[in-house]
């Protein structure tokens, strides 16, 4: 089958090309390339433009008239940066999406899986989430996730469109075959700056909080590796409206589903340094930070609805969402 992924040219959306791919499917790809990387749409069919182009929309879909189904990947994504400019990032992830959404909806499109996002989630005591647990998004970026799940499912009442948000922890690691991975010239997600660190390009790692409720007092996240969230979408797309028929036979919204992707494992910051040194044989210049703006102590996800409805399980461990960072780092120093 034919799928449309917006920001197919990013880190997490090209991973999700490369899966459909090896799973038979033809992935279509629409990327403004703000953040997006041209070589990684090679040998690919790509448009290079902004997803609320309609005009450009209908000639995609004219020229791929197969197309059944949409990954909607395409948004800014970095939290501090949301806090500084948060006008840009409602206008780029939430007025530009609801038209997208508006207008796959008139194009005949109606079946979208949507990147959504772990950090719409409130804090839990125990650290662990699960797709019913309150909302509370702590950043501007959190909450254009938010409101663009509480979009998708108003259209999805509304219209013929049908939505699945997948709800990430946080992605590790680059795809097994180095096809793609990580791109940014300054990660703001913390093993993309272990690695700078590591490599000299950042002259220290900072753990960034040390006094959160955790058991060491650095903040505690679900670490997933990129490929296991590109084959839950793999899945997603594959199995789309049984998805949504065994969501139905347990009472479950069969019009809008909302489910998380992660290890349901909680690991800390000063877990995954540790993690990074057994891995990389190499110790990490470390110091203590305060939090960051939009920083939370973190969480784990529940992930029992994944493999329920999905029938989707992660294979990878940290270590080789580690490994594969760093073999895609020496990939990029070596050109």
């Amino acid at each position: 089958m034919k799928v449309l992924v917006t920001g197919g040219a990013g880190y997490i959306g090209s991973t999700v090309c490369s899966a459909l791919e090896e799973h038979g499917h033809t992935p279509v790809i629409l990327d403004s390339l703000v953040t997006g990387r041209r070589e990684f749409t090679r040998g690919r069919a790509f448009y290079r433009g902004d997803i609320a182009d309609r005009p450009l929309l209908e000639r995609l879909l004219d020229e791929h008239p197969e197309t059944c189904c949409t990954i909607h990947c395409a948004a800014l994504i970095v939290v501090p940066e949301s806090v500084a400019e948060p006008y840009r990032y409602y206008r780029e992830n939430v007025a530009k999406s609801l038209d997208l959404f508006q207008n796959l909806v008139e194009l005949g499109q109606t079946r979208v899986v949507f990147s959504s996002s772990a950090s719409i989630y409130d804090a839990s005591p125990d650290f662990r989430v699960t797709e019913d647990s309150p909302l509370r998004p702590g950043s501007p970026y959190a909450r254009t996730k938010y409101m663009m799940e509480m979009v998708l499912e108003d259209l999805c009442h509304a219209t013929e469109l049908r939505g699945i948000a997948l709800r990430y922890f946080n992605p590790i690691g680059a795809d097994p075959g180095l096809r793609s991975g990580s791109h940014v010239e300054a990660p703001s997600h913390v093993l993309g700056r272990i690695v700078e660190a590591a490599r000299g390009r950042l002259p220290v790692f900072e753990v960034t909080g040390t006094d959160w409720p955790t058991r060491d007092g650095s903040g505690l996240r679900d670490y997933i590796h990129v490929w296991d969230l590109a084959l839950a979408h793999v899945r997603a797309v594959e199995q789309f409206d049984a998805v949504l028929e065994r969501a139905r036979l347990r009472d479950l919204n069969d019009r809008y589903l909302a489910v998380n992707l992660g290890t349901g494992q909680g690991v800390t910051v000063r877990e995954l340094v540790a993690a990074f040194e057994r891995v990389s044989r190499q110790p990490l210049p470390l110091r203590a930070a305060p939090p960051r703006p939009g920083d939370v102590g973190g969480a784990y996800a529940g992930v029992e609805r994944a493999w329920e409805l999905l029938g989707w399980r992660p294979q990878s461990s940290v270590d080789e969402g580690i490994r594969t960072a760093l073999a895609w780092d020496e990939r990029k120093i070596l050109g």
